[in-house]
């Protein structure tokens, strides 16, 4: 595939999403072609049918590939699902030599020493991720490198999920013909979708609410402080639609979408929607006061499971407090009237977020939709990858082709060595497994 082009596979519980996108020359995304397929295979995030889930993946890929007339090969996928949670710990490594700096191979070290904690049996650390350092007692060090001290220590924020999990992801992903370039974790991807680096400085709390899942992710200081996947979201409304009105859950869906509102004060007594009665039988009628009754104990039940994560962070705090406040994604947000509910419940300011935070200005307004967020985020971390491979491969030649030969040059240049993300070991690692486990 062309060097600047990415695709975004989003495998969600309600939709399956395929993004094809380039960076244009000013360094924004356009995005060339979209293609969505119902997902029947996936449940609360997790893969429960492989078979049904490859079929709905192909179906939404080929629609991409029509929609941008060319063909998909590489794919970044998006890991979500009600097995992630994540922890915080903190670790420390003593340095043999406290009379040099402090350099790459000691953070990677005080990583590696992160990955001896202990997991439940199935799980694995997918993302660790370092909130602060302190070097010999110092505190609130955001950046070591270059500093002396004999004892490094630093607090993580570590993301923890299970294997198997993200192996069928994996399995799926290949069945369908495409090769798995990357793997993000989703409340990640649809982050970088929506929220600006000032919301990120700031304090900001991101809530996509999707189909089977609802995703957490609070930021602070540009840095990610706290992630969750909260088992249910936009489903449960639908479900709850279809028992209490008893209607078939096609009907049930569009109502929530048409006539849906998560706060009841609004509707009059007298407004009634009539749903055509199923073969032969009388149509049944709905007042819309009881439809929006029904959305809003539910969503409540979403938004307040959400807040206890944002208080579990510490939000509380002043020194932790989220000044940008909260921002509402993925399709669940697109409820009237949810922005004011969830105001109401945290008490903190909220906006919803439309994933247009880096796209072309002349992107479609279906694509900047709150719906595809997630889809997006993964189109631009795909991009990303990529620059770091070229940047990577420069490196290289420039390394082979001449070695100065005086030391002080060494010193000047800066080093470009980004450490590799513990996504991008992930991605390896399920690959190397599937490559070894017909």
């Amino acid at each position: 595939m062309e060097h600047n082009l990415a695709v975004g596979l989003d495998i969600g519980t309600t939709k399956i999403v395929a993004m094809i996108g380039r960076k244009n020359e000013y360094g924004k995304v356009e995005i060339l072609g979209i293609g969505k397929s119902k997902s029947l295979g996936v449940h609360r995030g997790v893969v429960n049918n492989i078979t049904q889930t490859i079929q709905s993946i192909q179906q939404a890929v080929q629609e991409a590939e029509v929609a941008a007339e060319m063909k998909i090969e590489d794919v970044t996928v998006g890991i979500a699902g009600q097995h992630i949670r994540s922890l915080q710990h903190s670790d420390y490594i003593t340095r043999s030599n406290s009379e040099t700096v402090i350099d790459e191979d000691d953070i990677d070290r005080l990583i590696n020493q992160v990955h001896k904690l202990v997991m439940l049996p199935g799980e694995e650390i997918i993302h660790v991720l370092p909130q602060e350092y302190k070097v010999d007692g110092q505190a609130e060090i955001k950046e070591p490198i270059g500093m002396y001290g004999g004892r490094l220590e630093a607090n993580f924020h570590v993301v923890v999920g299970q294997v198997s999990s993200i192996r069928n992801i994996g399995r799926c992903v290949q069945s369908a013909g495409l090769n798995l370039e990357g793997i993000t974790l989703e409340p990640l991807a649809s982050a970088n979708a929506v929220l600006s680096q000032e919301e990120k400085e700031a304090g900001v709390a991101l809530i996509d609410i999707g189909g089977g899942t609802t995703d957490l992710a609070i930021f602070r200081d540009g840095i990610i402080r706290h992630t969750a996947v909260i088992p249910f979201g936009g489903n449960v409304i639908t479900e709850d639609i279809k028992e209490g009105c008893s209607i078939i859950e096609k009907q049930a869906e569009l109502l929530k979408i048409k006539f849906g509102s998560a706060w009841p004060g609004e509707n009059k007594d007298n407004e009634i929607v009539s749903i055509p009665g199923l073969r032969g039988r009388e149509p049944k009628e709905i007042t819309l006061k009881n439809l929006s009754k029904i959305i809003h104990a539910r969503v409540v039940e979403i938004v307040e499971q959400v807040y206890v994560e944002i208080k579990n962070y510490g939000h509380e705090e002043q020194k932790k407090k989220l000044i940008a406040g909260i921002v509402l994604t993925g399709g669940g947000s697109q409820l009237k009237h949810l922005k004011q509910l969830v105001e109401y419940i945290t008490g903190m300011d909220t906006r919803i977020g439309y994933p247009n935070e880096h796209l072309a200005g002349d992107s479609d307004d279906d694509i900047t939709s709150p719906l595809f967020a997630t889809a997006v985020g993964l189109v631009l971390d795909g991009l990303k990858r990529q620059d770091r491979k070229k940047l990577e491969q420069q490196e290289n030649v420039v390394n082979e082709e001449e070695k100065p030969s005086d030391d002080e040059e060494v010193k000047e240049q800066p080093p470009i060595k980004e450490r590799r993300s513990f996504l991008d070991k992930l991605t390896d690692r399920v690959k190397d497994f599937l490559d070894n486990a017909e």
